[in-house]
């Protein structure tokens, strides 16, 4: 679920060739678990079958990929590509404990990397396209990765409007602190949040057939069985939002965390805390 790249909307950098991937590592099991409902989905969206080459871009810690790994068998390919070497090195390692063949895994920019097993039949990425400082190049690179007719499977939350878990964690550090204006479309978790915007990118890198479909549900903040003091604790250090409170005084520190376990308390049950989230699953041919 990562790439590179920066928000220009006066929010911290997105470096996740840098410190961005080793935070997601840190928290690698928290982070896979939560978002794991969308992959599953994604997954079943694209039904890959034995022997297709599949290229899974932004893979983060491998889960998904290892996941397609298992579903095109040994007469198949899954490739991971993920701009941060600490979360490569890892995939790698998870991937060689689990005994999968036909698995790789590649360190790279996906905006300009061509892996040497391109063109692939298939293209995949939870999560990992919304984070391109020149996206219509990049996306132009996307399709040259895959062959003519390869079918690309996207992830890319809803806008932040219709995603509660987060919407509500800006309300409230927004509350404490002045917040950057919001810049539409700059590089960040909800880049791609408008329908428009992502089908445009996709005609205009050569994609054709493009549809959406619509995942709503709910996530687990920090996890299944988190509670509401280690789920708020996760936010401000798992995810890139509390580096938006960086440079904040130690008692506006305290009182959002304080504020942000007031609002898991309310979102709490016997699994840890639920909140509503809403993403697009997007296919397209190349």
């Amino acid at each position: 679920m990562t790439e590179a790249g920066r928000d220009k909307g006066g929010l911290a950098a997105h470096d996740w060739a840098g410190d961005a991937g080793a935070r997601w590592l840190a928290q690698l099991d928290r982070f896979e678990s939560m978002i794991e409902p969308l992959g599953q989905a994604l997954l079943a969206q694209a039904g890959y079958a034995p022997g297709e080459r599949v290229v899974d871009v932004g893979c983060g810690g491998g889960w998904t990929t290892r996941q397609i790994a298992a579903a095109v068998g040994d007469s198949g390919l899954a490739l991971g590509l993920d701009i941060s070497p600490d979360l490569v090195a890892a995939a790698s390692d998870r991937a060689q404990r689990a005994g999968l063949a036909q698995i790789r895994f590649e360190q790279g920019d996906a905006a300009t990397a061509m892996p040497v097993e391109a063109p692939f039949d298939r293209l995949f990425s939870r999560f990992g396209l919304m984070f391109f400082p020149q996206p219509y190049p990049a996306f132009a690179n996307l399709r040259r990765m895959l062959r003519d007719g390869g079918r690309l499977d996207i992830a890319t939350w809803a806008p932040i409007a219709e995603n509660p878990w987060q919407r509500s964690v800006m309300s409230i550090i927004g509350a404490h602190i002045d917040l950057p204006a919001p810049e539409p479309r700059a590089p960040g978790p909800f880049a791609l949040g408008e329908q428009d915007y992502v089908t445009d990118l996709l005609q205009s890198a050569g994609f054709t057939g493009i549809a959406f479909d619509t995942w709503s549900g709910n996530l687990r903040v920090g996890g299944p069985g988190s509670d509401p003091a280690s789920a708020a604790q996760f936010v401000l250090d798992g995810m890139q939002i509390g580096d938006l409170i960086g440079s904040s005084s130690a008692e506006a520190h305290a009182a959002i965390l304080g504020s942000l376990v007031e609002l898991f308390e309310r979102h709490s049950d016997g699994d840890g805390v639920r909140m509503g989230a809403k993403a697009w699953l997007v296919n397209a041919r190349a």
